[in-house]
């Protein structure tokens, strides 16, 4: 099965979340991924369940974090201090279309390795580089984490419900968006340099990112001088663009801009035929005005009964916009999610039968293909030097005694 990447290496030479999902994700694209690692200890996330354990209440267990963010890849150990290693990372930039890293401004440059040192020995490199707050100004060098974006994007104060503190969001939301878009400007410059034979830096960042996501909200701020409203779920403007809690706990979503189109037949659907005749909620303005009145007599008719029973009403009744309210663990067992490959089945050679969260973008002819292991640490350090750099089984046998692999 042919693949969109098929032919491309990339070496990823970065750590964490950010970086490493970027170029999983290409690798699920077909790339040839390289991952260098550290020669003691390698990418930190392979130790993340030592220091995970109150966020995710396990302690033990397979790696999920490193599973999750580096299949598909090949692991190759060096001492970066070592200009033995240097020069090896440097050769293979010499037969590589894209080398990605994630490290504080400078690193790479002070090490050898940085753009300017790169695309010397190879002009049409792609050199890939993720940051907190992007390339220019006074923050540019600062360090980040995913919470820093949440922080610094204004996403914690656009989540929630009005008087709330800022908010987290858990599961590393900004170092996977950061990921999404690094790998798509990766996949622009590559298409720039089929176009025109050309080589060049990409940049990204969490802040930048994180400002893409909320785009809407942003543009209405820039452009109108507004920005959106935290909505109280209990006095929501619209009854029919809410969510509600149903008899048995669970949560459904509604989602009518036009309001008018479905009252009636939802609320004969939901019993309450008698609010049709109440002046408070004759009309979509009447409704908002009266949000707080209405909320509450929505909660007890939805508390009524079970949410299956809805869905089936809702479906029954009128052509409404509905959907459940899924916990994160509802989505490995949701059919619409299986159907489209959102999460697949997957033997891994170490873990056994597990799923693995699928390729989002399905492609008819080249689909992408999330099945893969991550690598273990320094797997493929010696068939990478033989192989790809040519080095004899004395030079490996050198290199590791003087500590460079």
């Amino acid at each position: 099965m042919k693949r969109p990447l098929d032919g491309v290496r990339i070496i990823d030479w970065t750590i964490w979340q950010q970086g490493p999902v970027s170029t999983m994700m290409l690798a699920d694209l077909g790339a040839e991924v390289i991952k260098i690692e550290e020669r003691v200890g390698g990418d930190p996330g392979r130790g993340v369940l030592s220091i995970a354990g109150a966020l995710v209440g396990a302690t033990s267990g397979p790696n999920f974090y490193f599973e999750a963010n580096n299949r598909h890849k090949q692991s190759l150990t060096l001492d970066l201090k070592n200009p033995q290693a240097i020069e090896i990372v440097s050769q293979l930039a010499e037969k590589s279309d894209v080398f990605v890293q994630n490290f504080r401004k400078g690193v790479a440059d002070k090490l050898g390795i940085g753009y300017a040192a790169l695309s010397e020995r190879n002009p049409q490199l792609i050199y890939a580089s993720a940051t907190g707050y992007g390339p220019f100004g006074p923050d540019s060098g600062e360090p980040s984490f995913d919470y820093m974006g949440l922080a610094r994007s204004g996403i914690m104060t656009a989540v929630g419900e009005p008087q709330m503190e800022p908010l987290s969001i858990a599961g590393g939301i900004a170092d996977q968006m950061g990921a999404i878009m690094l790998a798509y400007g990766v996949m622009a410059a590559l298409l720039a340099r089929e176009k025109y034979g050309m080589g060049q830096e990409v940049d990204i960042s969490h802040l930048g990112s994180m400002t893409a996501l909320q785009g809407l909200n942003v543009a209405c701020k820039t452009i109108l001088g507004k920005e959106f409203k935290r909505m109280p779920r209990a006095a929501a403007p619209s009854p029919l663009w809410n969510h509600y809690k149903c008899g048995d706990d669970k949560w459904i979503c509604l989602a009518m801009p036009q309001q008018d189109r479905y009252w009636s037949d939802f609320c004969t659907v939901l019993g309450i035929e008698h609010v049709l005749d109440d002046p408070r909620f004759a009309t979509m303005g009447d409704r908002a005005d009266n949000a707080k009145e209405l909320i509450p007599i929505l909660d007890a008719a939805f508390a009524s009964r079970p949410r299956d029973a809805w869905m089936q009403a809702l479906k029954e009744g009128g052509d409404f916009i509905y959907t459940v309210v899924n916990t994160i663990a509802d989505l490995p067992t949701d059919e619409q999610m299986l159907a489209n490959e959102y999460i697949v089945d997957y033997d891994h050679p170490r873990i056994g039968q597990t799923q693995l969260v699928g390729v989002p973008v399905r492609l008819s002819k080249t689909p992408g293909d999330p099945k893969g292991a991550a690598p273990e640490f320094g797997e493929h350090t010696e068939r990478i030097l033989t192989e790809l750099l040519d080095y004899s089984w004395e030079d490996v046998a050198k290199l590791r005694e003087e500590e460079v692999i």
